[in-house]
């Protein structure tokens, strides 16, 4: 080999030697950077999971709290509602009695010159024939009662609630208003009405007989002038007693 041919030889050698160590560097160089990059990125990725993690825990503790504040809201205004309504059966209450006292302290300068009681089917308002028959004979002697009036007093059985029963017992009342105005034009400031609903039972609700009898409007023809006609009585009439 002559020394020519010997020097090539040489520096090839060396720019190999030095290629690799360069590669080496470089790689020695580059590895931490890469790792720590990819440490990095993993970290970010768990912080992004922690954070969606408490959003999501801090959205669903909110809900929670929103559908509690929801319940109490509606607890305290289902609570109002009920002391309302019962406000409102108490003052209706307070108002029947009312009601009541000054119809009867005005009857107290009355007396009666005729009644007699119609009765209803179960759960019924409207008269019967046999009821209207016997509103017809009391209603015969309107003509000749000075300074009269008409009481009258509707009455159920104690089945069903205490507020649809005065509602029913003053619909009872209602039809005999209805049929005396119409047919015999009794004026409404001549007709004293009193709903009892269940309160005024004339006989014991044990027996289907009883609830019957209880089905009723007792109807009394009245006058406030002296030496009236002594009361006179017509049959009860309505619907058969032992019928519901």
């Amino acid at each position: 080999m002559n020394r020519t041919s010997l020097m090539i030889c040489l520096a090839a050698s060396m720019v190999a030697t030095v290629g690799c160590s360069s590669k080496n560097y470089v790689k020695s160089q580059t590895t931490p950077l890469i790792n720590k990059t990819n440490e990095l990125d993993d970290l970010t990725a768990k912080n992004t999971r922690d954070i969606k993690d408490v959003d999501q825990r801090a959205q669903a503790a909110i809900q929670a709290v929103n559908t509690k504040t929801a319940e109490v809201e509606q607890k305290t205004q289902t609570a109002a509602q009920n002391a309302t309504q019962a406000q409102q059966m108490a003052d209706a209450a307070n108002g029947r009695v009312g009601v009541l006292t000054n119809t009867v302290a005005n009857l107290d300068n009355y007396h009666p010159v005729a009644e007699t009681s119609v009765k209803f089917g179960f759960n019924k308002d409207n008269l019967t024939k046999k009821a209207q028959e016997a509103l017809d004979q009391l209603a015969a002697q309107i003509a000749s009662t000075k300074g009269y009036i008409i009481a009258l007093e509707g009455g159920t059985d104690s089945v069903g609630p205490a507020d649809y029963n005065y509602d029913l017992s003053q619909r009872r009342a209602n039809s005999v208003i209805q049929y005396l105005a119409s047919k015999y034009n009794v004026p409404a400031h001549k007709i004293y009405v009193i709903g009892l609903g269940k309160d005024k039972p004339v006989e014991p609700n044990k027996t289907a007989a009883g609830r019957a009898d209880n089905r009723r409007v007792d109807v009394r023809l009245m006058t406030n002038t002296t030496g009236g006609n002594a009361p006179a009585s017509t049959p009860t009439t309505g619907n058969n007693p032992s019928s519901m």
